[in-house]
């Protein structure tokens, strides 16, 4: 079966031994205790019928307290050293709470039989993310920008990349891997060849036109909406221009396509199928990439984010497309990588907008 982005659609059946869904039986008052059953939300805190109650309950508990103390931290009148353990700990807290959600989440949808994908929703996995990323690039970059005196320059942006690569794939392994819910060769993560090579390059060439498309949107949009900031900082000398690029071009690629595609745009195609899945994988691809956007009012900031995410929508579908299409992450590695390196290494002698 096929759709009409070109990709193959999702396997029948997903499950081994699961009975189809004609002779799934209506559920009856015998059978709605299960989490969700009766009006929305009502059983949201309810621990009846849950295959893991206990995580699910210390997934709640830890997020909720993590979340209030990072609130008292931030709202703290005489920030100290107090206040920063206040911070760090609220961090870990949210953390280990949105990890053990995503565990409880995956058990569950085991437990119930789900079709097509029984892990941890890519939306949950990425929010656990975010507080584990902050601690470790904080704990990566400060003694750095310590020594160098730089807290925003191309070596500290290496780094800070390199840490969200690293939890980007810890807890891809944790909660997806080690759960048997996805592999990472059904991922698209296969050992380097000859054939990855060639790979490469068809996102390569593919990339070319779409430059050339967003080149010419971001020219358009520029005429209603402020333009973003760089994502990079300014490179400085030729060592700044190198990191920037290994920066764009080859960490935020291999790392954003592993989670992106890899592992939400698989998890989404067996549950939703191709289409569906290219689409939501876009859409939330380009809504990351914009929640760090600000400006120095509101509507500024607005304005920022619109632009960034308009401009960033067709390279997000993309790089699903050709990633389903071809069956493999070294395409839209390379297409990603060849979007992003580009600009970079034409930015000296033309500057195109971010």
């Amino acid at each position: 079966m096929s759709t009409g982005w070109g990709v193959p659609g999702p396997p029948r059946a997903e499950v081994p031994g699961e009975a189809p869904a004609t002779l799934e039986p209506a559920a009856g008052p015998e059978t709605a205790t299960g989490p969700g059953a009766g009006p929305p939300g009502a059983t949201t805190f309810s621990l009846e019928g849950r295959a893991a109650p206990g995580l699910y309950w210390l997934g709640w508990i830890l997020t909720v307290a993590g979340l209030g103390t990072i609130a008292v931290a931030v709202l703290a009148s005489t920030p100290g050293f107090a206040t920063v353990m206040l911070l760090v700990a609220g961090l870990v807290a949210v953390g280990l709470g949105l990890v053990a959600a995503a565990g409880s989440q995956g058990i569950e949808r085991r437990a119930r039989g789900t079709a097509g994908y029984q892990g941890a929703s890519p939306f949950l996995v990425f929010a656990a993310t975010v507080p584990w990323t902050v601690l470790l690039s904080a704990a990566a970059v400060l003694p750095l920008a310590g020594v160098l005196g730089d807290e925003a320059g191309p070596p500290t942006t290496v780094v800070a990349l390199l840490a969200t690569a690293l939890v980007y794939v810890g807890l891809i392994h944790l909660l997806v891997v080690d759960t048997r819910a996805l592999g990472w060769a059904a991922m698209g993560v296969v050992r380097p060849s000859l054939s990855t090579v060639r790979e490469l390059l068809v996102g390569g060439v593919l990339a070319v036109p779409i430059i050339f498309g967003a080149g010419l949107l971001a020219l358009v949009l520029s005429q209603f909406l402020t333009l973003p900031e760089a994502v990079l900082p300014p490179a400085g000398d030729a060592l700044g221009a190198l990191l920037n690029l290994a920066a764009g071009a080859v960490i935020a690629p291999i790392a954003e396509e592993v989670f992106f595609r890899g592992f939400a745009t698989t998890a989404w195609q067996r549950a939703l199928g191709p289409s569906r899945a290219i689409v939501r994988g876009a859409i939330f691809f380009a809504i990351v990439h914009v929640l760090t956007i600000g400006g120095d009012t509101f509507g500024e900031g607005i304005e920022r984010a619109a632009f960034a995410f308009i401009v960033r929508l067709p390279v997000s579908l993309a790089l699903g497309w050709i990633f389903l299409r071809r069956g493999t992450l070294s395409s839209a590695i390379g297409l990603h990588a060849t979007y992003n390196g580009i600009p970079l290494l034409l930015a000296p002698f033309a500057p195109l907008p971010a």
